[in-house]
């Protein structure tokens, strides 16, 4: 495959990508380096996670397989804490043309999350974890989680396009949590001075059966 075929091909496998509503991020307006935003598949421990995918892809793509890494930390087995590097065989020693960007972020590595080789780790200790306490394992991934792929760690991290309409919704809804706090204050002191009335009506009614003694 010639220099302009395998630019085509990128330009054609990023598409899909973007048309795919994944967010992706240029390096220097540079399509063969980007950045994915990648979320945690459902049904799994990852499930609240959100991480940045760093890819590279090289000259002679797709012949040559894509380079891939998490660049915030994430507990598995089959991926380097430290370098985020992916111990997958379909991006690695089986990788084949037929495969794209698209099957890779959609398929191929949230079925590694899923599904961790035990076999050929990269973390020994997720790999030892897996096997002999999934409860202390699934606990280890949520605490990498919630230190390093929480959606405000990733907000803090890398920034999002969303923020501002995130947050303009999180003050929506302060409001609303105010106004249904003061509406609930009003409904309070409502029931109050109804109380307050009662008691005074016992009383009016004690002094007048006192008056007909």
């Amino acid at each position: 495959m010639n220099g302009g075929n395998s630019k085509r091909r990128i330009e054609t496998d990023v598409m899909k990508l973007l048309m795919s509503d994944h967010e992706v991020e240029l390096v220097n307006d540079n399509m063969q380096e980007f950045h994915v935003k990648f979320y945690g598949p459902k049904d799994t421990p990852y499930e609240t996670g959100m991480w940045r995918l760093h890819v590279e892809l090289p000259d002679n793509y797709p012949y040559k397989s894509p380079s891939i890494g998490f660049v915030n930390k994430i507990f598995h087995p089959n991926i380097d804490v430290a370098s985020g590097s992916i111990c997958l065989d379909v991006i690695n020693s089986t990788w084949s043309p037929l495969y794209d960007l698209k099957n890779i972020v959609e398929w191929m590595i949230p079925g590694l999350l899923k599904e961790p080789n035990g076999s050929d780790p990269l973390n020994n200790e997720a790999a030892t974890l897996q096997l002999r306490d999934k409860k202390l394992y699934e606990e280890k991934i949520k605490e990498y989680i919630d230190k390093y792929a929480s959606v405000e760690r990733y907000r803090q991290l890398f920034g999002s396009d969303d923020e501002d309409n995130d947050d303009s919704e999180e003050d929506q809804d302060n409001d609303d949590d105010e106004d249904t706090d003061q509406g609930e204050n009003y409904g309070s002191s409502e029931d109050d001075d109804e109380v307050e009335e009662d008691d005074a009506s016992e009383e009016l009614s004690d002094i007048e059966v006192s008056d007909e003694e």
